[in-house]
This record gives C-alpha cells, structure tokens and sequence, in this order.
C-alpha cells in the first residue's frame, strides 16, 4: 500500500478514535480535555483529506484504490461526525440538519456513480470545497459549543455556542447550493452523453445502409 493510500486509511481509522472520545465512556472530561481532544483529533483527520490526494498526484500514485477509499473515508467521516454531534450536543446540531448534510453526501455519490457509469467525472466545484471547509468549521465549533458557550479573552468576549450555530446553518445552506450546483453540471453533462449516444447510432445505421 503506497503513502497516499496509508493516509487514507488513517482517516478511517482515527472515526472509531473519534466516536469514543465523544461518547460518554471517555475517562478525561475535567477542564474541557473531552471537547479539545475530539477538535484536534477531527482536525488531524480533516488535514489527511487534502494531503493523500496532493501525495497521490504529486508522487503519481493515483490508484482505483485510492479512488474508492478517499471519498469513502470523507463520507463515514462526515456522516460520523454529524451522527455524534446530534447526540452529543442536540441543541446545536437538528435532526433534520443532519438528514440535509448527509444527504446531499450520499445525493452526490449516486450522482458521481452514474457519471463514472457514463464516462465522465463530476470534479469538485469552489462550492464544494467551501462546504466541504464549512462542515470543518461546524463540527468542531459544535464540539467546543458543547463545553464553553463563550470565552472571555480579557476584554474580548467570543460567543462560541453563537459561532457554532452560525457556522451550522451556513454549512446546511452551502450544501444545498453546492448540491443544486452538481445536480446542474451533472444534468448538462449527461444531456450531452446522450445526444453524443444518439448522434453516433445514427451514422452507424447511416453506415450500415450504405454497407447494404
């Protein structure tokens, strides 16, 4: 397994890491250490997510398996993370947001599914990555949100629970425009599939009845 790939599969590995530091079987809540352990630990694996693709194309080390187990691992990242918070903190993280945000990531891989079928890619678009920046920023505000609703830095008073649900409500509203933004570019790309289908047969039965 090459380098790229092995930090993939850290990705995975730090999710179970993860749910247990968030459940309530993690022996060390004293001073916020639970809340700052899982913020690190979800940072560390969100860091992975860019540097095992800039690994693969810089080493040129793009394999099929890295190409199954990169989004894999951004998707149980992701929905784990979202999944933990709705329980761990309800009053920042909605059911109903969290059925958005997972299922737009799973709305997405059915649509890149049906691209690879038709053979073509749907590359990220700027909305995708600035969700994908968000959903960072709302998981980890959330976690902290949990343990602090503000920290007073001398005169300077940041509304922490305040920036976690701000941070919440843009992610949801940048995943659906995101959403809309693949379905768009998806949708033209298919269309012009098909009339590229329908053009060819055409002149292959055009073919053929000059042949006979």
């Amino acid at each position: 397994m090459n380098l790229p790939n092995s930090i993939t599969m850290s990705r995975i590995a730090m999710i179970p890491l993860f749910l247990w530091i968030l459940s309530p079987h993690f022996p060390w809540t004293a001073g916020g250490s639970q809340v700052i352990a899982a913020s690190v630990l979800f940072i560390l694996a969100s860091m992975t997510d860019g540097l095992d693709g800039y690994l693969a194309r810089k080493r040129g080390q793009i394999t099929t398996m890295g190409m199954l187990l990169d989004p894999l691992a951004d998707k149980i990242m992701v929905t784990a993370a979202f999944v933990a918070l709705l329980a761990y903190d309800p009053q920042v993280v909605k059911v109903w947001i969290v059925v958005v945000i997972i299922g737009r990531e799973f709305l997405i891989s059915g649509l890149r599914s049906i691209a690879s079928s038709e053979g073509f890619t749907i590359t990220a678009s700027e909305l995708g990555k600035l969700k994908t920046v968000s959903q960072i920023v709302s998981v980890v505000s959330a976690i902290l949100a949990h343990r602090w609703d503000s920290w007073q830095l001398g005169v300077v008073v940041i509304p922490v629970k305040w920036y976690a649900v701000a941070a919440i409500y843009f992610t949801v509203v940048v995943s659906i425009i995101s959403a809309v933004d693949y379905f768009v570019g998806f949708w033209k790309k298919i269309d012009h599939a098909s009339k590229d289908r329908r053009k060819a047969a055409v002149l292959s039965r055009g073919k053929s009845a000059r042949l006979t």
